[in-house]
């Protein structure tokens, strides 16, 4: 390992690291614009000079490896300055080049209070230029909905460029002439498609790019800041959430390594005007065929009148995908006192939980895991629809080791190269009996990962298939030892929270689909709806509807008692990402009007019907939830899942139909009731619909 002395401190560093990154781990602070610990090298910027001893001129730390730095004559380590006369006069001559041509509209810019060069000019500028010439002007791009370009404050530092050609995988920007004429465009001006656009925004050291839906509405010192937990898939990105009064203003993303590393998607980004459109703000009953405002006490009276008229038998409830764990423990702790035993999460229909044990629901690879793996089949999944930030995982992998890379069902792009191999289950069985040369690969892979998704667990023939690719799994050798490379990716926020506290039907209680079929002939009198929208609301037939929920969505529609929840930034509560990890989202804000969490609606619900549940607090009830599964109660901690599980999922067998796969999310922008409520996400619709021109002029 190179010994470095910086600053007259001697450090031992890696193997590989480039200089600037050993002088910050001797503590020095090196500026920079260009460079980016996730993108590739530029050496743009040159603010990162630094002095080497015996070097004729300051080197670029960010492009200068520590390997290539040379002893001193007597076999003494190499020496650096980050502080010398020199390195300061050097840097203060690439800032006052970099100012030349930067606009002096700090008072106006988005960026301005989080800006990486009014930081570092404040530090290595100067209080006048020594340059009167006109400044450089460059005509503002149109690239999408989403990102805001004023580029005559771009300085070239091009990792937006580097972002979307080697984390997004789509080759959307670039550059168009040279020196002083360069420009940062997409091709003819046409909007952005790619899923994690919006992270130029962040990555932008100056206010080049800024947010569009966000422009001009508020400065970052007038926000109260509140760290929290996305909702928008399962990943479970960490996010923070903006808030000005109650007002979410905008959600950023937070670095976790094990997650999201510091990315989000488009949706997560830019959903919150969703958050104050078309909400539920007062409870509602319906009278002679129409809704009416109503009290608390008015809905509650006609939910009691109902359930105390009704056999337990003819009464169901259904959890939708964004429901946090706490609120589906208390659902699933009500209906059971209730005698109810129809009662599940799973609103895609699949049959999850029933076989397998924990392995059999979880992504045991975890998102980290990715890159552990050499090999991945993906079994009626588009992870960049689904959860496009683990998708960046696998292109991350894919980039880095040319890892081989196999899809069965519909063909996508998913932003890196892979060999589709069928369309359904007849694919999987030829695969598994050899008929595909795949198979082999994934043999000799020391570490393959197969990946499940919605597309092909959630149909009726749901058990079938992920028995039949349990089976792969343990023939391939992707369970075994420290690796259980059998993943299945969820699309919802608490899907796996539901599977982890049972929310699931009881003895002789119905699933998802028999509650929906039952409702439609006349065999359920009574539905509760937590949040689930995405169910056949027009096949529940004459049955009672309770909704509690958020927006005016499609169960509100359909309701005949709505119950106004709280939205997942405005409550505390437990979200558990495909993995398997309980992350807590805190509230950030608080819900419109009569609107309560949702745990204290099912508590007061409770009493109303004579079934009061056995806590008054949030913290009650938490106690109460890790009592029943004790591993939530470890917070951003992965409980390992038994892989003996999967012998049970194997051995389940049966005969798959020979529908092709379809995937689960056919419009990434529109799948949940906040999206749906959201102006931005639906002009992203239709720009990817193409309703609307894609080189469209402001």
């Amino acid at each position: 390992m190179p010994k470095l002395k910086v600053d007259g401190k001697e450090i031992e560093v890696e193997d590989g690291l480039t200089l600037l990154q050993a002088c910050e781990l001797a503590g020095a602070e090196i500026p920079r614009f260009c460079y980016h610990e996730r993108l590739s090298i530029a050496g743009n910027c040159r603010m990162c000079l630094v002095e080497v001893k015996g070097a004729p001129k300051p080197q670029a730390s960010c492009a200068l490896s520590v390997n290539d730095l040379r002893p001193g004559p007597e076999g003494q380590p190499p020496e650096v300055l980050t502080k010398s006369p020199t390195v300061k006069k050097a840097r203060e001559g690439v800032m006052e080049f970099l100012l030349i041509n930067h606009p002096l509209d700090c008072p106006i810019c988005d960026q301005g209070g989080e800006c990486d060069l009014q930081d570092q000019s404040m530090a290595y500028g100067v209080d006048s230029s020594r340059f009167h010439e006109n400044k450089r002007a460059v005509e503002d791009k149109y690239i999408g909905p989403l990102v805001k370009t004023i580029m005559t404050r771009c300085i070239h530092c091009t990792r937006c460029i580097r972002f979307v050609t080697e984390v997004g995988g789509v080759e959307e920007l670039g550059a168009i002439g040279r020196g002083e004429d360069m420009e940062i465009t997409t091709y003819l001006e046409r909007a952005m498609t790619s899923e994690l656009q919006g992270n130029v925004i962040d990555l932008c050291p100056v206010g080049a790019l800024t947010s569009r839906p966000y422009a001009f509405k508020a400065r970052p010192w007038e926000l109260r800041k509140t760290e929290s937990i996305d909702a928008m898939d399962a990943v479970g990105s960490n996010i923070r959430v903006d808030v000005r009064g109650r007002e979410v203003m905008r959600i950023m993303p937070r670095v976790n390594e094990d997650v999201n590393e510091e990315w989000i998607s488009d949706k997560s980004r830019f959903v919150w005007d969703g958050l104050r459109t078309q909400r539920l703000d007062r409870p509602y009953v319906r009278e002679n065929g129409r809704l009416r405002a109503a009290s608390w006490q008015e809905a509650f009276s006609a939910i009691a009148g109902k359930v105390k008229e009704t056999a337990p038998e003819r009464m169901a409830a259904l959890a939708g995908d964004l429901a946090t764990t706490e609120e589906m423990f208390a659902l699933k702790d009500l209906m059971v006192r209730l005698g109810v035993e129809s009662v599940d999460c799973r609103q895609e229909g699949s049959a999850l939980g029933e076989a397998g044990g924990r392995a059999g629901f979880l992504f045991n690879a975890t998102i980290a895991g990715i890159e552990e793996a050499d090999a991945v089949l993906l079994i009626g999944s588009n992870p960049r629809a689904e959860a496009a930030v683990l998708n960046s995982r696998i292109r991350k992998r894919w980039r880095a080791t040319a890892m081989p890379v196999g899809v069965i069902g519909e063909a996508a792009d998913l932003t890196y190269a892979y060999e589709h191999l069928g369309a359904g289950p007849e694919t999987l069985d030829a695969l598994a009996r050899g008929e595909i040369g795949f198979l082999e690969t994934l043999k000799t892979a020391e570490r393959p990962l197969i990946v499940v998704g919605e597309g092909a667990f959630a149909r009726r023939d749901g058990m079938a298939i992920l028995s039949a690719a349990a089976r792969l799994a343990k023939d391939v050798g992707a369970v075994g030892g420290d690796w259980n490379g059998f993943s299945v990716l969820h699309t919802a926020a608490g899907r796996v929270g539901g599977l982890e506290i049972g929310c699931l039907p009881g003895e002789g209680g119905r699933d998802t689909r028999a509650i929906v079929e039952g409702a439609g002939k006349g065999e359920i009198d009574v539905v509760f709806l937590l949040g689930a929208d995405e169910i056949d609301m027009a096949a529940l037939g004459q049955a009672f509807v309770v909704y509690q929920g958020t927006h005016g969505d499609a169960g509100a529609h359909r309701a005949d008692v709505i119950l106004p929840g709280a939205a997942y930034t405005e409550k505390s509560g437990t979200y558990v990402n495909t993995e398997g990890r309980p992350q807590l989202a805190r509230r950030a804000s608080f819900p419109p009007g009569d609107a309560r969490e949702d745990w204290a609606i099912l508590r007061a619900l409770s009493g109303a019907v004579g079934q009061t549940l056995p806590y008054d607090s949030l913290d009650e009830l938490r106690a109460a939830m890790y009592e029943a599964a004790p591993y939530l109660a470890a917070l951003d901690e992965v409980a390992v899942a038994d892989p003996a599980g999967l012998d049970e999922l194997a051995g389940l067998g049966g005969t798959p139909d020979k529908a092709p796969f379809e995937n689960a999310v056919t419009n990434f922008y529109l799948n949940n009731p906040i999206a749906r409520a959201s102006a931005v996400m639906a002009e992203c619709s239709a720009l990817r619909r193409g309703d609307v021109a894609m080189d469209a002029a402001e």
